[in-house]
């Protein structure tokens, strides 16, 4: 197993942590351990670095990676079980004072055609990042209703032809099962107009990452994760997330105002009365975004956006 994934934003990533030698840290979407290793690399013996990821291949290969460090620790889990798994490892001993998340897919889980996340290469329906689930995209393609599928393609997508899709799709299981990924493009593709699918991006690209959030929930897990994850950030602790598309973008630049900004009360109201205090920060007005040296190096950093969050208690 050959674990290929280039860490976007790296620099930035170490830079925006703010990184204390002696710091607790947590990597949720470890992946191919590049951000864990250049954390680890900062922390001194005393300094503690977690390592989250659902994947089993990539706990296999950070801990091929991170041998040489005696103070990392992995866990096997999605990072939506941030509280279970800071009580567990006795975090509330220490706090947490930095928390890094790289959502979406990794490089490693396109590559790896049999995964079946790639539209680029023929593979069963899966789309799993926790091979532990039963609930694959086969389920999706083959047990929504037509509306269902209209609805997450419409809206985790963002495809405009996300009706005709959902139909072809219908129409084409009453014959037999959907399988493999190739026989899934070929519908999208006749269901698209010719007009249509000239220019842009590849015609599956957004149904094949609308099924795809949907398997792995991605995007309902995250607003309650990111507020559980500043909550057990320390004084000045941060919690830093790269993004690689809109939908992502949006709950963690609305979380982060929340957190900064927590009253309710009318804008009229001259003083607070509903008592929400605010958490901390936001470190980045603006996303960070990749140079145009990293975007010549690694075209699929092209769609990542970098927010910040300080915990100030």
């Amino acid at each position: 197993m050959n674990f290929e994934h280039i860490s976007v934003l790296l620099n930035e990533c170490i830079e925006n942590l703010n990184i204390k030698e002696n710091g607790v840290y947590i990597d949720g979407t470890m992946g191919g351990a590049g951000h864990s290793s250049q954390i680890a690399k900062v922390l001194n013996n005393t300094g503690r670095l977690i390592c989250i990821d659902q994947d089993e291949n990539a706990i296999k290969t950070g801990k091929e990676r991170l041998a040489n460090f005696n103070n990392v620790s992995f866990v096997h889990s999605n990072f939506c079980n941030i509280n279970e798994i800071y009580n567990s490892l006795n975090l509330n001993e220490t706090g947490v004072d930095g928390i890094l998340l790289d959502l979406g897919v990794s490089s490693h889980q396109l590559d790896e055609g049999y995964r079946g996340f790639s539209y680029m290469q023929d593979a069963p329906l899966d789309m799993r990042m926790d091979i532990r689930n039963d609930f694959s995209a086969y389920t999706v393609v083959n047990t929504y209703s037509k509306d269902e599928l209209n609805r997450i393609i419409s809206q985790y997508g963002e495809e405009r032809w996300s009706k005709r899709i959902a139909e072809f799709i219908e129409n084409e299981r009453k014959n037999k099962p959907i399988e493999t990924t190739f026989e899934l493009v070929s519908i999208i593709k006749k269901a698209i107009p010719k007009g249509a699918r000239i220019d842009g991006p590849h015609p599956a690209k957004r149904t094949f990452q609308a099924i795809r959030i949907e398997v792995n929930k991605e995007l309902e897990i995250l607003k309650d994760t990111i507020i559980n994850m500043a909550n057990i950030l320390n004084n000045n602790g941060r919690l830093a997330i790269i993004t690689f598309h809109s939908l992502e973008d949006r709950i963690v630049k609305n979380i982060f105002r929340e957190l900064e900004n927590p009253c309710i009360c009318p804008r009229d109201l001259p003083v607070c009365a509903c008592g929400k205090k605010p958490l901390g920060k936001i470190v980045t007005r603006k996303p960070i975004v990749p140079s145009k040296e990293e975007l010549e190096q690694n075209h699929r950093s092209r769609s990542a956006k970098f927010r910040v969050f300080e915990v100030l208690k």
